[in-house]
């Protein structure tokens, strides 16, 4: 049972200047180069996203790496500044595989302690030449496995199929947990395309790019170890309902802002209908759920920059809070501009499509409360 109150240095839970400069940079380079109209012209695209914009990002900032140790080609920083990052990107919907590549796959490599697989893959996500992702990572146990490894004559290859992966039409890398024979293990999977099929799948989210994997032979590398994969596997998905909660937050703040500025803006009966008492009450509801949303997700985010056993709880949590959030900031978003966005012109109705999408990725809000219960001692599995 995880302790009720938190040890985490309150100093953690404070933006740093390089912080603060970080955002500022970062806020920045998205408003001139992803505004909505970018966003829309790049999901037309086959790959969905800008990669001369990907490579800038890598390049001229460094996102990539910044939380990869100097020794495997990134900044050495902490997840503290990566969360800076995604939750800039969620504020105007960055379309590129962010997300999975170095918020999953990346930390997925750390945590597996394989300093082979991290010398081969972490240098290439960190100068943004290697786009990955995570496959068969659910955390309802072994017996949820759907994908099986056969060890050959010339290695191991993977046979089963994922569905609903990030970006799993276009990721360079994949890493599977798979069953063998001696219990699960994790492996890394180069996709190619007589062993591995891979077809997008149409999502409410366009934005973020999921699609069925069906490895059909596939050849691939064992990445840690045997005992030590479950672990690995739990760990990685508490960082990304971490980074997740960072994102959803950067995109809830953008959904209040915008409505604040819209309310100020449209007078109805002479006056600005932000003065109306009933719409500022709303927006008031809001400010509210985003400033817990903020505590929830810095919270989380301290717990994997520090390494601390709280992060199961932590991430728990914010993925509930953020993603609540997130839905009320985006619904507000479109009702207070009168329902403009339901129409495909603005951009409301990305934000919802986000939110909607974000509630479930990692599990849905419920699962996570079930799984909290029993991390703090309120509850057991049988009994929900």
């Amino acid at each position: 049972m995880h302790r009720r109150h938190p040890e985490i240095d309150p100093q953690l839970l404070s933006e740093t200047d390089e912080q603060r400069q970080l955002r500022t940079v970062l806020r920045d380079f998205y408003t001139e180069a992803s505004g909505p109209e970018d966003v829309r012209k790049h999901l037309a695209t086959p790959r969905g996203y800008d990669d001369a914009l990907w490579t800038r990002l890598a390049g001229e900032i460094g996102i990539h790496g910044l939380a990869v140790p100097e020794e495997y080609g990134g900044s050495g920083f902490t997840f503290a500044e990566l969360a800076v990052a995604l939750e800039e990107s969620g504020r105007t919907l960055y379309c590129a595989p962010l997300l999975p590549t170095v918020a999953l796959a990346a930390p997925a490599l750390l945590h597996s302690g394989d300093r082979a697989a991290c010398e081969r893959y972490l240098p290439r996500i960190a100068d943004g030449t290697l786009t990955a992702t995570v496959a068969g990572s659910d955390a309802d146990g072994p017996d949820s496995i759907n994908v099986t490894a056969e060890q050959g004559g010339s290695g191991w290859v993977l046979r089963g199929r994922v569905d609903f992966v990030l970006d799993g039409a276009g990721a360079d890398l994949i890493l599977v947990r798979a069953r063998t024979p001696a219990g699960p293990r994790l492996f890394a999977c180069e996709p190619a395309p007589d062993s591995c099929h891979r077809t997008p799948r149409r999502v409410l989210d366009e934005t973020r790019r999921q699609a069925l994997v069906e490895f059909r032979g596939a050849p691939a590398i064992t990445v840690g170890t045997a005992e030590g994969t479950e672990a690995t596997v739990s760990a990685t998905l508490d960082t990304g309902r971490a980074a997740l909660a960072a994102e959803q937050v950067g995109g809830s703040a953008h959904a209040l802002d915008a409505t604040v500025e819209f309310a100020a803006q449209r007078h109805q009966f002479g006056r600005p209908i932000g003065s109306f008492q009933a719409v500022k009450h709303r927006l008031a509801d809001v400010l509210v759920a985003l400033e817990a949303a903020r505590s929830a997700s810095a919270y989380a985010t301290a717990c994997v920059a520090d390494a601390s056993p709280q992060l199961p709880v932590a991430a728990c949590a914010a993925a509930v809070v953020c993603s609540e959030t997130f839905r009320l900031a985006s619904a507000e978003y479109v009702q207070l501009h009168g329902g403009i966005g339901f129409t495909w012109e603005h951009p409301a109705h990305l934000y919802v499509r986000r939110a909607r999408s974000g509630e479930v990725l990692f599990g849905t809000t419920d699962r996570h409360r079930v799984r909290l219960a029993e991390l703090i001692g309120l509850g057991t599995r049988s009994a929900a």
